[in-house]
C-alpha cells in the first residue's frame, strides 16, 4: 500500500497512545491531543524563530512573520487532531462526518498558512526593492505587480481549497465526470454571464504588466486629476484632489484615453497667464520671478520663461512658463507667482493694470 504523506505523524501518534495506554480509553484521545498540541506549539516557536533570523539577515523587518505563527499552528494541530480521530474512532458510525469536517478545516488553515506566506514574500520583495532603489517610480512599478499577483494566487488558492473539501465528498467526486462532460456547454454559458467581470481581471493584469499606469501615479480621468491609490483585479481606485474617491473598472484604462502626468517621471511644467495694459513692465515682471522661482523650494530649476504671447484690444498677454518636481509643487508654484506678481503690480505699477470694466467678457452695468 502506498504511504500517505502523513505516515510519519501517523506513526507518531501511535507510538504516544502506546505511550499512554496505562490511561482510560475514554482519556487517551484528549492526552494524545494535548501532547500534539504542544509539539505543534513548539514547532511554529521553531518555524518563527527561523524566519526571524532569515528575514532579519536580508534586511527585513522580523515582525513579518508573526501573522504566519497562527495559521501554521493551526495546520499542525489539525494534522494531529485528523490522525488521532482516525485512529481512535474509525469504526464509529459516525466517523465520516466528523473527518469531513476536520479534514475541511485542515484545508482551510492550511489555505491560510501560504496565503500569510505569500504575503510575508510580497513584504520582503518591496523591503529589498525599497532599500535597493529608495522609494519612486521602481518601487511603485513592483508594489502594483507584486500586488496584483498576490491577488490572483490569493484568489486561486481559495478556489482550490474549496474544489479540494468538495472533492472530499464522495457524491461530489461521483458527479465529477457528468461535470466534466458538460463543461463546454458551461464554459459557454458562465462565459456570457461573467463577460464583463473577466474582461476587467484581465484588463487589470493587462494593467499591472505593461506598466501604463501604477501605484501613486498622477492621472487625469473624466476630467478630474488624482493619485492612483490602489490597483486590482477588477477596479483602479483614484484619489482625487478634493479628497473623494474614484472607483473605475480596470477596462476603463485599456479602452479610454486619460492622462498620465507621471508616466516617465514626476516632474511637469505649467504656467501663469497674465492680462496686462501696454505700459506694463516687462523686464521688471521678468526679473522678479526668476527671483521669486529660485527663491522657491517648489521650483526644480528646468523651465523659466516669461514672453509676451498675444497682443489684443489695448492689451497684453504674459505668459509665465515654469516647472516643478510634481504636480502638486506645481499648483503651489503658479498660485505663489501669481500672488506674488499680482500684489507687487498693485502696489507700485497699478497704472498697468487693466480696468474690469473694459475686459472683453466684463458684465454690463
Amino acid at each position: 500500500m502506498t504511504p500517505t504523506p502523513t505516515a510519519p505523524i501517523d506513526e507518531t501518534v501511535e507510538d504516544v497512545i502506546q505511550a499512554s495506554s496505562f490511561l482510560p480509553e475514554s482519556l487517551q484521545f484528549w492526552v494524545v491531543i494535548a501532547i500534539g498540541a504542544v509539539v505543534a506549539g513548539i514547532l511554529t516557536v521553531v518555524f518563527s524563530g527561523v524566519a526571524r533570523r532569515i528575514l532579519s539577515r536580508m534586511g527585513i523587518p522580523a515582525g513579518t512573520v508573526k501573522p504566519t505563527r497562527t495559521p501554521f499552528f493551526a495546520t499542525m494541530t489539525s494534522i494531529v487532531v485528523k490522525s488521532v480521530f482516525s485512529i481512535f474512532y474509525r469504526d464509529r458510525p459516525w466517523y465520516n462526518a466528523w473527518q469531513f469536517v476536520i479534514l475541511a478545516l485542515l484545508i482551510f488553515f492550511l489555505t491560510w498558512f501560504i496565503i500569510s506566506v505569500v504575503k510575508v514574500i510580497e513584504t520582503s520583495v518591496l523591503t529589498r526593492v525599497e532599500v535597493r532603489f529608495g522609494p519612486g517610480r521602481k518601487l511603485a512599478k513592483v508594489r502594483t505587480q507584486v500586488g496584483l499577483l498576490r491577488r490572483v494566487l490569493t484568489a486561486v488558492l481559495c478556489v482550490l481549497a474549496i474544489g479540494a473539501v468538495l472533492l472530499s465528498i464522495e457524491q461530489v467526486r461521483a458527479l465529477g465526470a457528468g461535470i466534466l462532460a458538460s463543461a463546454g456547454l458551461a464554459s459557454v454559458v458562465v462565459g456570457l454571464a461573467v463577460q464583463s467581470t473577466l474582461a476587467n481581471v484581465f484588463a487589470g493584469i493587462q494593467i499591472a504588466f505593461t506598466d501604463s499606469i501604477r501605484v501613486e501615479d498622477t492621472v487625469v480621468v473624466e476630467e478630474e486629476r488624482g493619485t492612483v491609490e490602489e490597483i486590482t483585479l477588477s477596479y483602479v481606485v483614484v484619489l482625487l484632489l478634493d479628497g473623494r474617491r474614484m472607483i473605475l473598472p480596470s477596462t476603463y484604462f485599456t479602452t479610454t484615453p486619460f492622462e498620465n502626468w507621471s508616466r516617465r517621471s514626476s516632474e511637469i511644467s505649467g504656467n501663469v497667464v497674465l492680462q496686462l495694459k501696454l505700459n506694463a513692465p516687462i523686464e521688471y515682471l521678468r526679473q522678479r520671478t526668476t527671483e521669486l522661482l529660485e527663491s522657491s523650494d517648489w521650483w526644480d530649476g528646468r523651465t523659466n520663461a516669461l514672453n509676451v504671447t498675444d497682443v489684443q484690444g489695448g492689451l497684453q498677454t504674459l505668459t509665465i512658463f515654469l516647472s516643478a518636481r510634481n504636480p502638486s509643487d506645481l499648483w503651489e508654484l503658479r498660485n505663489m507667482v501669481r500672488e506674488k506678481l499680482l500684489g507687487e503690480l498693485v502696489q507700485s505699477y497699478p497704472e498697468c493694470l487693466p480696468d474690469p470694466r473694459t475686459l472683453p467678457n466684463a458684465p454690463t452695468v
